[in-house]
């Protein structure tokens, strides 16, 4: 066996790992409160163009599938050219998308806008790939505190850019605000410089066995990998619950006679309280299983939708709502990146936990399109609630069986 050094064992110069994590946090923060607060949108853009609530929900369906489709391959770029390049295109697609969706004029332009380019650019600038930067960079000691601190700064901007949202639309116009919105994007490209990471060329696997494995030998050990499959299918129902809940509970709230600066709030709690969420479900993952803490976190999910749904709507309820959900809402992350890192090492990191993320958002891709076309048809989102509740019990059960240890690689014997 042999065991290889890792680029976060390696000397990083003047890049501490603070430096690193901050502008990490940075651009999690820039790229996860914009998207977070699309649902803003849905009602002043639909009636501005006299669409139903169903063009808007496919074009953000469409994001999220395609968020999930490009994961695996900007994770890939990363891994073998580095990072840098992946979160600036991104950053660029996203800006054009948020610009070009302001001035969309048909569903179709909608759909190429907030869907094909915001999707893929999300894919390349989220904070996804921060956190594989993060595995890779940083050493171990600091590994689960940086994940948790990346997906906490998502939450952070979804906090921050919820009411800005809001307040901005009721100054400026929606129009206005998505060009805002857009122009920020581009602070994405300095902060990526201090994420560089080394290529396929100079990385080395943390893992015992052959130090030039190949993208396709990684593809195939991992999804010959009962624990892998497991984590992947149950990383659906997390993507499910949180498109749907991000993009229609505005909606949802205005039509049980709420208003949108409710919904505004509720979503920033939601961001408030998931920065909690995520930095303990990191500090508990290192010191519980990491399959049980999955488990409870979609247990407590599923009965956080249920307890909302079976009370009247009030502002209290829905708040109380917001801080519940806000705790387990991407609390899933740092524990699921951290079981991929433990069971293949982070030379393929970027792009095994990316496959893991398609799964996510083929659930995203789902929650948001059946909200748009039940409520269409039915004129109410229950059935779709119903299904977060269902589908949180499954994965609860599904995370169970997860074997917590690196994979076994034989190393070739030496000559």
């Amino acid at each position: 066996m042999t065991v290889m050094t890792s680029a976060a064992e390696r000397p990083l110069g003047w890049r501490q790992p603070a430096i690193i994590v901050g502008c990490g946090c940075l651009i999690a923060i820039l790229t996860f409160g914009p998207r977070s607060g699309l649902g803003f949108f849905l009602t002043p853009l639909s009636a501005a163009h006299g669409w139903g609530r169903d063009v808007f929900a496919l074009a953000l369906a469409i994001q999220n599938l395609l968020w999930g489709v490009g994961q695996p391959f900007a994770g890939a770029i990363a891994d073998r050219f580095g990072t840098v390049r992946v979160l600036s295109g991104g950053a660029i697609l996203y800006a054009l998308g948020l610009v070009w969706m302001a001035f969309a004029s048909s569903p179709a332009e909608l759909q190429l806008s907030a869907g094909a380019l915001i999707g893929f650019g999300l894919a390349g600038c989220s904070f996804n790939i921060v956190l594989s930067a993060f595995g890779k960079l940083v050493p171990p000691d600091w590994r689960l505190l940086a994940l948790g601190a990346g997906t906490a700064a998502g939450s952070f901007g979804q906090f921050l850019f919820s009411p800005l949202g809001v307040l901005l639309i009721d100054v400026y116009g929606w129009q206005t605000t998505l060009v805002l919105f857009g122009g920020l994007m581009l602070l994405v490209l300095p902060l990526s410089l201090m994420l560089a990471t080394p290529g396929a060329a100079s990385a080395t696997s943390t893992q015992p066995g052959p130090s030039q494995q190949s993208l396709r030998q990684a593809l195939a050990e991992a999804f010959g990998h009962r624990s892998y499959v497991l984590l992947v299918l149950g990383f659906f129902t997390c993507g499910f619950q949180l498109a749907f809940i991000t993009v229609h509970l505005p909606a949802y709230l205005i039509d049980r006679g709420l208003s949108a600066q409710i919904g505004g709030w509720t979503l920033a709690i939601i961001g408030l309280c998931n920065i909690v969420g995520s930095l303990s479900a990191g500090w508990l993952g290192s010191r519980m299983p990491k399959r049980y803490l999955l488990s409870l976190i979609y247990f407590a999910r599923a009965m956080a939708v249920l307890i909302f749904i079976l009370l009247p709507p009030t502002v209290a309820s829905t708040f109380a709502f917001g801080a519940a959900m806000g705790l387990l809402w991407l609390s899933t992350v740092p524990p699921t990146s951290a079981l991929v890192a433990l069971m293949f090492g982070t030379r393929w990191l970027a792009m095994l936990y990316g496959f893991a993320f398609f799964s996510h958002q083929v659930g995203g891709f789902l929650g948001v399109l059946l909200g748009g076309v039940v409520f269409e048809r039915t004129g109410s989102y229950d059935a779709v609630w119903w299904l977060s509740v269902i589908f949180g019990l499954l994965s609860a059960v599904i995370n169970l069986p997860i074997v917590e240890r690196p994979i076994t690689r034989i190393a070739p014997a030496p000559a």
